[in-house]
């Protein structure tokens, strides 16, 4: 079957919008003006309840269908901030922001579920009710996680919560989906070694920071390669190196650390948390120098609910005639929060071949719209069905 024919003759509209939270980029939980447009548009639509200000600056709409015999509640979540990443695209509708932009397409995801919103309120099809959720700081800022501690699951009484991302590379419109862990967990981590500064003709003085460093990032690695099972997803990256003194002949007192870990699994994460500590102090320690660890915990790992996955997996074969399965995500997403509190799953929807997201020359692809749309609108129609 096809797309829902009202997204097609809503496209140039949805378009338009999109366009201009394109060129109108918000990072973070200073969606001030896109939160406004949202809650704007969900009020003329007819939403029986428009709520701003949910995790800072979220937005929920409710929507009644025309009977409520099930008493369900359906969650259907896009986020809504952009990137600190300067546009290269060279598009009439480029970022008006110098070092802003929507480089990863939630300019699309907002503009669709406010398409699928539309459509929801015109038509009320279905028997039960939808929580349209918008929300602010999923790029790091943990928006999902303040909308929830807001009880925002409990307040609207939501029983299975749905969200989507686009995914260059996949046939614009087509989407995957997997059951189980689906996008990693992503921490950070800190590391100070000091040493003993000292002059770099006179080595032997010192306890050289620099070095002790080096075989810290190289032991590090050995958490994938000999601690971890084999089959089992890690990743464990030192991406930036800093030392004390800028000058050449100069032994540095300390070198700063900083790195990611993605898991898939708790006892993952708790194993690489355990073992980047014991490793960076250990190795420290056998040169005679310190290392200061932290670690912080971000996002946890989304995972996706198999009797949900199905649910959504078969929107999507109804809108476009097939789901393909989708790869483990070692990036994050801070919808794992929303699926630890609620049962549902996230799905991708294919953005053709375009940039990469959080590439300067990326940018949603339009043509994906009325997909979005009607897979956020089947999601619906299918679970709750008109009484």
């Amino acid at each position: 079957m096809p797309v829902k024919n009202r997204f097609a003759e809503l496209l140039p509209e949805i378009t338009a919008w999109r366009r201009d939270l394109h060129e109108n980029p918000e990072i973070l939980f200073e969606t001030h003006r896109t939160s406004g447009i949202v809650a704007e548009k969900l009020q003329a639509f007819g939403c029986d309840e428009v709520v701003t200000g949910i995790g800072r600056t979220g937005v929920v709409g409710v929507i009644k269908g025309k009977s409520n015999g099930s008493g369900k509640v359906i969650g259907l979540r896009a986020d809504m901030d952009a990137l600190p990443i300067h546009e290269q695209t060279g598009l009439d509708y480029k970022s008006k922001t110098d070092g802003a932009m929507h480089a990863c397409g939630h300019d699309g995801h907002t503009a669709m579920l406010l398409g699928a919103a539309k459509y929801l309120a015109e038509t009320r099809n279905f028997d039960g009710t939808v929580v349209v959720i918008f929300q602010p700081a999923e790029e790091g800022g943990g928006g999902g996680r303040e909308m929830c501690q807001d009880g925002m699951m409990d307040r609207w009484n939501i029983d299975e919560v749905y969200g989507m991302h686009n995914w260059p590379g996949l046939p614009t419109g087509q989407f995957s989906i997997r059951p189980g862990a689906f996008f990693a967990a992503t921490d950070q981590f800190a590391i100070t070694i000091e040493g003993r500064g000292g002059h770099a003709a006179k080595p032997h003085e010192t306890i050289d920071s620099t070095l002790v460093a080096a075989h810290v990032i190289t032991a590090l690695q050995s958490i994938a390669s000999r601690n971890a099972n084999p089959v089992e997803q890690i990743v464990v990256s030192v991406t930036s190196v800093e030392t004390s003194s800028k000058a050449f002949n100069v032994i540095a007192q300390k070198v700063h650390l900083k790195g990611t870990v993605r898991t898939m699994s708790a006892e993952m994460r708790n194993l690489a948390e355990e073992r980047l500590k014991a490793i960076s102090t250990g190795v420290a320690a056998s040169f005679g120098a310190s290392a200061d660890v932290t670690y912080y915990r971000g996002y946890p790992c989304m995972v996706n609910h198999d009797e949900h996955t199905a649910y959504a997996a078969e929107a999507a074969r109804v809108v476009a005639g097939a789901c393909e399965d989708a790869p483990l995500v070692m990036g994050g997403e801070d919808f794992s929060f929303m699926l630890e509190e609620r049962p549902g799953a996230y799905i991708l929807v294919g953005n053709g071949d375009t940039a990469a997201v959080h590439h300067p020359e990326y940018d949603f692809n339009d043509e994906a719209i009325p997909a979005g749309c009607s897979w956020w609108a089947e999601i619906v129609e299918q679970r709750m069905p008109a009484a």
